[in-house]
């Protein structure tokens, strides 16, 4: 039997039997929110804190990626993302459509501030203006 001949209910377990029209990246963003709102509704927290930080990026024409801070945030998030990618395959009618996801880099990472200390190290990091004014007017920052 050649590959292209349907058998008995596995043609519609094939992506190319199922509808592949195009969309707009912008489609997929409203699609992709509209989830992250609907997961928090359903008491998936952190999954939708995952969406709505950073927007999906295009890395091929079917294939979008999703950038987790860490393997707990993958963790979690790995058992729903089936039903993220059915919920925009079928509102945009292609599926063909994918989600994969990365961990960000160490560096894109926000440092988990623990103390007051690493709280004003942070903060004068970004604004050198409150060093100055710390040591000129001999301040003593509570920690």
């Amino acid at each position: 039997m050649r590959q292209s001949e349907p058998t008995d209910g596995q043609s519609s377990h094939h992506l190319e039997d199922k509808p592949a029209e195009r969309y707009e990246i912008d489609a997929v963003k409203m699609l992709w929110r509209q989830f992250a709102f609907k997961a928090r509704e359903n008491g998936l927290e952190t999954m939708y804190h995952a969406l709505v930080k950073r927007d999906p990026i295009l890395r091929s024409e079917d294939l979008f990626i999703l950038q987790v801070d860490n393997e707990v945030q993958k963790d979690y998030i790995q058992p729903h993302l089936q039903s993220m990618i059915n919920y925009i395959r079928e509102n945009i009618k292609n599926y063909h459509f994918q989600i994969e996801m990365e961990m960000t880099k160490a560096e894109d990472q926000e440092k988990i501030l623990i103390s007051g200390k690493d709280k004003f190290a942070a903060i004068a990091k970004k604004q050198p203006n409150l060093q100055t004014l710390k040591d000129v007017f001999n301040l003593d920052i509570e920690y």
